[in-house]
């Protein structure tokens, strides 16, 4: 049934609050900002129709307010939540009381949120799904899950082994184990770390797939039955679990395999029912074997590789879907053309084993040119707080081969400035360098094993690049100053944005 959406509540921040809010405007659909104390100066804030006060500066205290979030949609009149990722993104029970309220979930069902945010359960029902797994456990019942059961299903697995956390994700409560001595420990910490990030100490047990790469397929579908993928993305370069660079196609699948985990991938969506935009992630062996990792149930961060090589908008598919509308595409209309690289910009310092960097943005200037896109949520003068994660921005890029965008994003980093903090910025011009990069000859374990990240830029350099992006951005502000200060802009389709800045009781 068709529901005609007209304003849409963010229920985020950063550079994926602004994606969202860009993709409504395109759409002639009005946005409500919502944030928190630490926010109010942020590009998000700014940019919607619409921005009311969460509350302090905590996530928990503002963005995992669900109640609050949805208590300022009923006010705003706001008909739609899309939540982004990260915070209430794959929160099941956020998603019911969305419904429950008569507001448009802008994602998928609660019920294949429930099945596959559970590591457990989402293995559980892709065997029965006939979708290959890594050899492991993962039956719900307590006693398997027990210390003494993990350690007796590891006899049967062999080593080496993963204790993974049945909940959540991002690499929390997870351990590689190499020795039957090893495990008690891992078990015992893993729990602890699982407890502590997501109030669920239950842990399992997987065989560790050694010289991985780790695989994912986007897939999209409608509440209509209708479900297909966008293709693979490769993201093997990660630190800690936590991917830093992403490109789409990935250089080691051939359109054969490319067929193979694309209808895998459909498999397990409709395995769920599953509409909205979603991702499929598989590991693959030095054999190019391929399991089933995990799905996530929600926009990507890396979303944008695949947009870039398919020419269709994610976020505004999501928004369609949303409205009862059914997809504009089918399998044989999509064609993967060109390659594309997304670099995810920390507030980190690379030099100083990736510590986290707060101070104030005293000066940016962004890569611009042929092929190139920055997501990003930050600006001059904008704080980075210790209280979100510390992304800030995605460098994204398309050329006809992997050669050429291999090339234009080391062209786009070195015109990326931003001083006031650290930045992973030099660590990717680096690894853009490096010849076992050039040649794909990675895996998983690259960045942390045998990429070596040197600090050789030269401070003079630095220095006078921090001096001339602060007289930039002083002279851009000034100019944004005298502008407001004539009237709206001409180029504003709705008009100024009121902000109402007041505290939901």
């Amino acid at each position: 049934m068709f529901k005609k959406l007209n304003k849409i509540l963010v229920a985020n921040r950063g550079e994926i609050a602004v994606r969202v809010i860009r993709a409504c405007q395109e759409l002639g659909h009005k946005s409500v900002a919502v944030y928190s104390e630490a926010d109010r100066l942020a590009p998000h804030v700014r940019m919607a129709d619409e921005a009311y006060l969460l509350g302090p500066p905590a996530a928990t205290e503002s963005y995992l307010l669900g109640s609050k979030i949805i208590e300022i949609a009923k006010m705003s009149g706001a008909d739609g939540i899309h939540p982004g990722y990260g915070f209430l993104a794959e929160n099941a029970a956020f998603a019911q009381e969305v419904i429950d309220a008569g507001i448009t979930w802008i994602g998928p069902s609660p019920r294949a949120i429930t099945l596959m945010g559970d590591k457990v359960t989402a293995r559980e029902t892709m065997a029965n799904a006939n979708v290959p797994l890594v050899p492991g456990m993962g039956k719900g019942d307590k006693e398997e899950l027990t210390d003494d059961g993990l350690i007796a299903a590891s006899k049967g697995i062999g080593f080496p082994l993963l204790v993974k956390a049945a909940a959540g994700g991002g690499g929390k409560g997870m351990r590689s184990v190499f020795s039957f001595e090893e495990l008690p420990e891992a078990i015992r910490s893993a729990r602890r770390e699982a407890q502590s990030a997501f109030g669920d100490d239950r842990v399992y047990i997987e065989k560790l797939i050694e010289n991985a790469r780790h695989i994912e397929v986007q897939i999209l579908g409608d509440s209509h039955g209708n479900i297909i993928h966008l293709g693979e993305r490769e993201c093997s370069i990660q630190r800690r679990h936590q991917k830093l660079v992403e490109e789409a196609p990935s250089p080691v699948v051939n359109a054969e395999l490319r067929q193979k985990i694309g209808d895998i991938a459909i498999l397990a969506g409709k395995a769920v029912d599953y509409y909205s935009a979603g991702t499929v992630e598989f590991v693959m062996d030095k054999d190019k074997n391929v399991y089933f990792l995990e799905m996530n149930t929600r926009l990507q961060v890396e979303h944008p590789v695949t947009e870039r090589v398919t020419g269709i908008d994610i976020v505004k598919e999501m928004l369609r879907i949303a409205s009862g509308r059914r997809m504009r595409y089918k399998q044989s209309d999509i064609q993967v053309k060109g390659h594309s690289i997304e670099c995810r910009i920390l507030a980190e310092d690379p030099s100083n084993n990736f510590m986290p960097s707060i101070g104030q943005v005293s000066g940016m200037t962004k890569p611009s040119g042929p092929g190139v896109r920055i997501d990003d949520g930050i600006d001059y003068g904008l704080a980075i707080t210790p209280y979100y994660d510390s992304m800030i921005a995605k460098v994204v890029v398309l050329g006809d081969t992997r050669g050429e965008a291999i090339l234009r994003m080391r062209r786009a980093l070195e015109e990326f400035r931003i001083s006031g903090i650290k930045t992973t910025i030099p660590l990717h011009i680096q690894l853009m360098a490096s010849p076992r990069f050039h040649t794909a000859q990675f895996d998983t374990t690259y960045l942390e094993k045998i990429f070596k990240f040197n600090q050789v830029a030269d401070p003079e350099h630095q220095k006078v690049a921090a001096i001339a992006a602060t007289l930039l951005a002083h002279q851009r502000n000034k100019r944004a100053i005298l502008l407001h200060q004539g009237g709206p802009s001409p180029w504003r389709l709705y008009g100024r944005r009121e902000v109402l800045d007041r505290r939901i009781r």
